[in-house]
């Protein structure tokens, strides 16, 4: 069941954590280095990255806790914006919203290094799913409005 929650999340998530720790670190040893300097815009445009990117996560969180179980597709809320928001919301609006606030440009490099990993193994999940629903998946994925994220 674990498995299926979780999809390819182990495979972008471990080396993502990876480079996350090595940057975090690397920020705390050199902040002058990281800071980006964005004054009042950066903390106001950080926050409203997060203020929309977390409910959005949030709620595709709850929708794969309560559907995937039930082997239902998802496809309403942030899963009719994209087709994998838990990646894309994390990688493309809390991550850098996250580094915009704490004014350092790490949060975009962390950003980038979850989005290109979650496309890497997003397919697999995809070819899962089409075996799965093979008439709900495809018609569900022609009328999803990111189908890149």
């Amino acid at each position: 069941r674990l498995k299926m929650l979780v999809g390819e999340g182990g495979h972008v998530m471990g080396p993502t954590a990876l480079f996350a720790a090595a940057a975090i670190a690397a920020n705390l040893a050199w902040p002058s280095v990281f800071r980006m300097g964005t004054g009042r815009a950066g903390l106001v445009i950080g926050i409203v990255l997060l203020v929309v990117g977390v409910p959005l996560w949030i709620t595709s969180v709850v929708q794969i806790l309560v559907n995937v179980p039930k082997k239902k597709l998802i496809t309403t809320g942030p899963f009719a914006l994209m087709l994998h928001p838990l990646y894309g919301c994390v990688a493309l609006l809390v991550i850098p919203g996250c580094g915009l606030v704490l004014d350092t440009w790490v949060g975009f490099a962390i950003g980038a290094v979850l989005y290109l990993f979650s496309r890497i193994y997003s397919p697999r999940e995809e070819k899962l799913l089409t075996t799965f629903f093979p008439k709900e998946y495809p018609a569900y994925r022609a009328k999803v409005l990111l189908p890149w994220l």
